[in-house]
């Protein structure tokens, strides 16, 4: 029946609602003479039978004309009170003047106000208690996710009105720690304390809470999250104040947890005389320009007013990509796709020659450790001869400055990419000890979150195809930053460079994966396969340390650091090569590297690298 209803044409649903409203109207005015009189069928009533003609052939066109039967009732709200109130106001008046024109003196006078009253009580508790009886079986009989909202503010109240029109969510009870808000209603919604958060899932059938607390510290989401993961939940978020346009709330504002929320790092707010010093008018070139730090560079310094942006990328794909991306800001700057590669001497310095580059930022790098230890001919040549070859030209061409997009995993390595890493810090301290007008500096930091090949996506993919996660080791440790934090604090760090500097971002805390797996499986609202829960959802499997992983990763090699101006940004003081060492050892990588002659490459980085221990 509510199917049939429900599926109506428009005009049908109209013409039902116009009839039931002309019902009330009637109904309201003889409820009006009946609570005036005492009796309800008075012979007072009975004498002024010409109202139950007259109200409702004034009121209803009044109620058409004003667009009450055009509302869609899924979207009705201050519109019905409105126009309710001036159709019957109106329509009282109107009967007023017809009393005081023909002298009705039988009909008494506050049978109007109580009337008025009446009608428009009842005209607007109709349509509200009628969507709130659709959207309760609409949300029940189309499977809609059923969803708690923690936060009964202004941003989980629009976002619940949003989620009510949704096809995806059903929001069927708000979670508030204000005390004052327990027990009330909003929007048909009830509000409870978290203590009652087990009762009001088992009694909704809830599958999923969404954190509406924009305003929240990344301190007070951490702890939300910690209380959250002890229930079968997903968990879903509302971004910061900062992130939501215009206070405005809507679905596409929802999203994952993402690391950072987990993490519960905040951000600090960047000094602008950093970030602009060596971007602000300037041509910029970013190897690397399409990878996922490179891509980000990009994105933040074209909104410090650069003069040109070089993006200098070897893949096709990614370098289109980035590059339509940033067409679409419509920014003054000039940008302008390069597709070569840094391991290509001439390329890289005709490109910095002819557009008399300024700075350069080179991210271009082969980064993932297991796929450089299958491939050292070609992951050393492209991380160690592709950073010579762009010092060289900076240097050559008296670029002003030049930074290195450096790794943790270049302290003490243990793997060939960790190790190649290290030698192009060695490489820039070389070139920062000769006679250059160029000012070479390097920033080595840990993971960024949701870069390519990052552990928080593959978990995400693995708990998505129903497991198992993989995990190399139970007591494996990493650091993590967001990626637009990371290049934050790079463009600072290198305008505070004076020359061969190691700059070393503060990581925070390190994370244990084990631990990060577990947390991502229980705000999927999945329980993790263990020995308390034997027919969990999502299985752990530890799969042993890759080829030259590391349990931990270390940002300092020694322990001569000094804090810069900036307060999540250390400088490290650590030894160098000559320049005559790096120059011979850069050819004969190079020359090694057409015969692949893996061995002795690696033996080079053995020779040229304290600390570095290969596992193998």
């Amino acid at each position: 029946m509510k199917t049939r209803l429900l599926s109506l044409n428009r005009i049908y649903k109209q013409l039902i609602t116009l009839f039931f409203d002309e019902l009330i109207l009637l109904f309201s005015l003889w409820l009006a003479f009946t609570l005036r009189l005492g009796e309800p069928f008075h012979e007072r009533l009975l004498s002024n039978l010409w109202l139950f003609i007259s109200v409702p052939i004034v009121t209803t066109p009044l109620l058409i004309k004003l667009g009450l039967y055009r509302s869609v009732l899924q979207y009705i709200g201050i519109k019905v009170i409105t126009t309710s109130f001036q159709a019957i106001t109106i329509s009282c008046l109107i009967v007023t003047f017809f009393m005081f024109f023909f002298r009705e003196d039988d009909l008494p006078r506050s049978v109007i106000p109580i009337f008025w009253f009446i009608a428009n009580t009842f005209i607007i508790t109709s349509r509200f208690l009628l969507k709130g009886m659709i959207y309760s079986w609409d949300s029940y009989v189309n499977k809609r996710k059923q969803t708690i909202i923690y936060g009964a503010g202004s941003a989980g109240i629009q976002i619940a009105e949003s989620l009510k029109k949704s096809i995806e969510y059903a929001p069927v009870a708000f979670l508030d720690d204000d005390p004052q808000k327990s027990g009330t209603i909003i929007n048909f919604i009830r509000v409870s304390p978290f203590s009652k958060l087990k009762k009001v899932i088992k009694d909704n059938n809830a599958k999923l809470i969404l954190i509406a607390i924009p305003s929240a510290s990344q301190a007070k989401r951490k702890e939300i999250l910690k209380k959250l993961s002890k229930f079968p939940l997903e968990v879903k978020i509302l971004p910061s104040v900062d992130n939501i346009v215009n206070g405005k709330v809507s679905i596409e504002s929802i999203k994952h947890v993402d690391v950072e929320d987990i993490l519960g790092r905040e951000a600090v707010k960047p000094q602008e005389n950093l970030l602009k010093k060596n971007i602000k008018g300037k041509n910029i070139l970013i190897t690397g320009a399409g990878g996922s730090i490179g891509s980000e560079l990009c994105r933040q310094i074209l909104e410090l007013s650069p003069k040109k942006i070089l993006l200098y990328e070897n893949s096709e794909f990614n370098l289109y990509s980035v590059h339509q991306e940033l067409l679409k800001s419509r920014k003054q700057a000039e940008i302008i796709p390069k597709l070569a590669t840094v391991t290509n001497f001439s390329q890289i310095n005709s490109v910095v020659s002819e557009y008399e580059i300024n700075t350069i930022f080179h991210a271009a790098a082969y980064k993932h450790v297991p796929m450089v230890e299958m491939n050292i001919s070609e992951g050393v040549y492209n991380n160690v001869v592709g950073t010579y070859n762009v010092a060289k030209a900076a240097k050559d061409n008296n670029v002003e400055n030049m930074l290195l997009i450096s790794t943790d995993k270049a302290v003490r390595p243990t793997n060939v990419m960790g190790a190649s890493k290290r030698f192009s810090e060695l490489i820039l301290q070389a070139f920062s000890k000769e006679k250059t007008s160029t000012c070479f500096s390097m920033v080595r930091f840990g993971n960024v979150l949701d870069s390519a090949g990052s552990v928080v996506p593959l978990f995400r993919e693995q708990i998505k195809d129903g497991g198992p996660i993989t995990v190399t080791h139970r007591n494996i440790t990493r650091y993590f930053m967001s990626i637009p934090e990371a290049v934050q604090l790079v463009l600072q760090a290198g305008a505070m460079a004076k020359g061969g500097d190691v700059f070393v971002l503060d990581m925070g805390e390190s994370i244990k994966i084990l631990d990060l797996a577990y947390r991502m499986i229980h705000l999927s609202g999945l329980k993790p396969v263990d020995a308390e829960n034997p027919d969990g959802d999502i299985k752990v499997k530890f799969t042993g340390l890759r080829p030259g992983e590391k349990l931990y990763e270390e940002l300092l090699i020694g322990d001569d650091v000094i804090q810069s101006e900036h307060p999540r940004i250390m400088q490290a003081r650590e030894e160098r090569l000559a320049i005559d060492v790096i120059e011979k050892n850069v050819k004969l990588i190079s020359e090694l590297r057409k015969k692949q002659e893996d061995i002795s490459i690696k033996n080079i980085l053995l020779k040229n690298i304290n600390g570095y221990k290969p596992k193998d």
